[in-house]
């Protein structure tokens, strides 16, 4: 072998030795790169406890999701506190796109409730569901509108069942004696169910709940829905008026959608803002959504993030805080 040779093969060796270590090096510095995420399961935080609407909601956008990601969705229940405790789980975990959660709209209330929960510490993904607020009386009450009902409650106080202290729908009553000046008695129960049992059986005056259980209950005529906290009739009590038609224009309803610790690299975002979008517009989703009661409601990460922040600024006035 001549010198000239040798040099050749030991330049070729070293050109190809840079070329290996430039492909490492730049797999490394890509890190979140959208064609490498995700690699491994993604865990899926839920505040409330499995059965309820947070939980099938959940579990049925993580049957569309793993598909569309091509990895196993594991969703984790962490109740507690009003949803606080799941929340501020999420809030401190790595910002990678592995852990991401279902989001109530207790996100926006909590903080001006005294809990350690700050809309500013996630990502906001997108909003995939909306259970419009329902005002219900037994079925044998002498209220047969709601106007009826906000007329008594000014001569005397009602008691008004909710999903507990701190929910969206005590915070409905709430804006509903602070809009007509009735006088309603926040009686909170351990979520929608007791409450709308105990208006069943004339426990209480009215309760306030999701389209969910109120519908569920409608249909075997338990109970007397009065009016619907949102811009539209419910689809399954479409003879029921919205709020607004009885002269009352207000709207609340347990919207949920999906967020993350904030900080999300901008690829991984994207991946899973796209991936959202296709899940909850998917048949499956909306089918299920509608059928347990509630509505599919699809909003975009940065139109759901704007909405958040402007419901963060609702309920700061609403109860006190703002």
């Amino acid at each position: 072998m001549t010198r000239s040779t040798l040099r050749a093969g030991v330049a070729t060796l070293a050109i190809g030795a840079l070329a290996l270590t430039g492909c490492a090096g730049g797999g490394e510095a890509s890190g979140g790169d959208a064609a490498t995420y995700p690699q491994d399961d993604i865990t899926l935080i839920v505040q409330a406890a499995a059965g309820g609407g947070s939980d099938l909601s959940a579990r049925a956008l993580a049957t569309e999701l793993e598909p569309i990601l091509g990895v196993s969705i594991v969703v984790e229940n962490r109740p507690g506190a009003s949803g606080s405790t799941a929340m501020q789980y999420v809030a401190d975990q790595d910002p990678d796109g592995q852990t991401i959660g279902f989001v109530p709209v207790e996100v926006a209330m909590l903080k001006h409730l005294n809990f350690d929960v700050d809309p500013a510490a996630y990502d906001f993904l997108g909003q995939i569901m909306l259970g419009p607020g329902v005002l219900s009386v037994p079925v044998d009450s002498p209220y047969q509108t709601l106007e009826q009902f906000v007329t008594a409650a000014k001569s005397r106080p009602m008691a008004v069942g909710n999903s507990g202290a701190g929910s969206i729908w005590e915070a409905a009553a709430l804006g509903l004696a602070s809009e007509t000046g009735a006088q309603l008695t926040s009686v909170p129960f351990d979520g929608e169910a007791p409450a709308v049992a105990a208006v069943a059986g004339g426990q209480i005056d009215a309760a306030v709940g999701g389209g969910a259980s109120a519908s569920a209950a409608y249909a075997e005529q338990q109970i007397r829905p009065l009016a619907v906290f949102h811009n539209e009739r419910h689809p399954l009590m479409p003879d029921v008026p919205t709020a607004a038609e009885a002269g009352f224009p207000l709207e609340f309803g347990g919207w949920g959608g999906i967020y993350a610790p904030k900080g999300l690299p901008a690829d991984v975002r994207t991946t899973l803002e796209s991936a959202i979008q296709q899940a909850a517009n998917s048949p499956g989703f909306t089918e299920t959504i509608e059928k347990s009661g509630s509505l599919p409601v699809y909003k975009s990460g940065e139109e759901f993030t704007a909405f958040v922040n402007s419901e963060y600024e609702r309920f700061g006035t609403l109860l006190g805080q703002g």
